[in-house]
């Protein structure tokens, strides 16, 4: 059966978004679900051929997890090829939505013994169930939020921002109460069970995007002559200036991403009590979308117009004072190590303060950077670009699986004590910032204006 392959001229929402919305809450639970507790589950719950506890060292943990967010963040590049040249956005979300979800189906699995008897081991299921929850999630990443784009027509775009917000929140949503949930279950219920309620949860996702198919707009692909796009000399101009910008960020995600997995041993370490209640340790984590969903507004309506009336404050700007703005929050961290060092009790409040830091700094890198690189790439390329910056993720957490790998011992654990860790990362933050600042000042020269 065919497609609409244009938009219909109507000044509502488009049908198709509701699907779109509801799939995305759904995928992001359990993305962050599986993810909040994933490092818990390798120092933990692991097992060998036998059955018998083989947990890995805190240093082997980060190096695994921050490897699986690297290759999840590196996919987008695929996804969008395949989705711009090859099979449009729906084939590639829909196809690669099925390989997400036997990749929670192997995670799941990894704890029930099965496969044992032929030498496939509860650790063998965990690598393939990240390498294909890693191929799913990243390729469909760069094609959904376009996907969104694609619905809308001339008579309905002032109501994109709107959809934006919702699919934003969306986000946030799935993100919070999986991180609060999964967590309880790991506890409470085993391993078994806590990965694959976020495997229900991702075909509950797809079913809801098949569902929903007849009434997307099926944008098709462009083939092999949007190749040529690549080789103009203006567009690689402007890749290679924003991949400029792209090394030194990704330092920032180096440092963001260890939310959810240093940030969470050190809270197994912390008292963990909040008046009448006990935080789980993977469930500090939730802390972080809550706080996002506060403070962009608050951003958006108080500090940036503060701001701007001391300096104008270009998107550039913004995102050279979150790079160095998430620096406090390392040293939050290294404080908590140097207190836990010393036989102090510390409260799991002072890494809300923390989270309160790189969250803030998350709305001034994050947020901005998807506008700026989409208002700055070539029309032909927004895809493209949009996967480029992901690669961005992909590289700071390539670059903290490379550290783990340097400093473990030979029993999986680090070389450097956990407040020299912070330290270390909190240092060379600091310069990648300087680095941003330096370079972003002559990509605005080039540019002839500020964005």
């Amino acid at each position: 059966m065919s497609y609409a392959t244009t938009p219909a001229e109507s000044d509502r929402i488009p049908k198709g978004i509701p699907y779109i919305v509801a799939n995305e809450a759904a995928e992001r639970f359990s993305y962050y679900g599986m993810r909040a507790i994933l490092v818990l589950f390798m120092t933990h719950y692991l097992r060998d051929a036998s059955g018998a506890l083989a947990p890995l060292g805190e240093a082997d943990a980060r190096r695994y997890y921050h490897l699986f967010s690297s290759g999840a963040y590196l996919f987008p590049l695929v996804g969008a090829i395949v989705s711009d040249i090859f099979w449009g956005k729906y084939r590639t979300i829909i196809t690669l939505s099925m390989v997400y979800c036997l990749g929670h189906f192997a995670l799941a699995l990894g704890d029930t013994g099965l496969g044992s008897g032929i030498g496939f081991a509860p650790g063998h299921w965990l690598m393939l169930g990240l390498v294909l929850i890693a191929v799913g999630a990243g390729g469909i990443k760069p094609c959904v939020s376009a996907h969104v784009g694609d619905q809308f027509g001339h008579k309905n775009q002032h109501l994109m921002e709107r959809v934006y917000s919702w699919f934003y929140f969306s986000i946030n949503f799935g993100a919070a109460i999986s991180q609060l949930l999964v967590p309880y279950l790991l506890e409470h219920s085993g391993p078994g069970v806590a990965f694959g309620l976020p495997g229900v949860l991702m075909a509950l996702a797809t079913l809801v995007f098949w569902i929903g198919r007849h009434r997307f707009i099926h944008v098709p692909p462009a083939g092999l002559a949007a190749s040529k796009h690549l080789v103009n000399r203006e567009n690689g101009a402007t890749l290679l200036r924003l991949s400029g910008l792209y090394v030194f960020i990704a330092f920032f995600w180096s440092l963001y991403d260890q939310s959810s997995s240093a940030w969470v041993l050190q809270a197994e370490k912390m008292d963990t009590r909040v008046g009448f209640l006990t935080i789980l340790p993977g469930q500090v984590q939730a802390v972080n979308p809550i706080m996002i969903l506060v403070l962009i507004p608050l951003f958006s309506y108080v500090i940036y117009p503060a701001l701007n009336r001391v300096f104008p404050l270009t998107a550039l700007r913004k995102i050279a004072i979150g790079m160095f703005l998430i620096v406090p929050s390392f040293l939050v961290s290294a404080y908590i190590e140097a207190q836990l060092a010393d036989g102090a009790g510390v409260s799991i409040g002072w890494q809300m303060l923390a989270f309160l830091i790189l969250t803030s700094a998350e709305v001034m890198v994050s947020i901005t950077c998807l506008e700026f690189s989409y208002t700055q790439a070539p029309k032909s390329l927004k895809s493209l670009v949009l996967a480029l910056y992901l690669a961005s993720v992909s590289a700071g957490n390539l670059f903290t699986s490379l550290v783990n790998w340097v400093i473990r011992t030979e029993d999986g654990k680090s070389r450097l004590s956990e407040l020299n860790y912070y330290l270390l990362f909190a240092f060379v933050m600091a310069l990648a910032a300087v680095g941003f600042a330096l370079v972003a000042r002559r990509f605005q020269d080039r540019q002839a204006g500020d964005v």
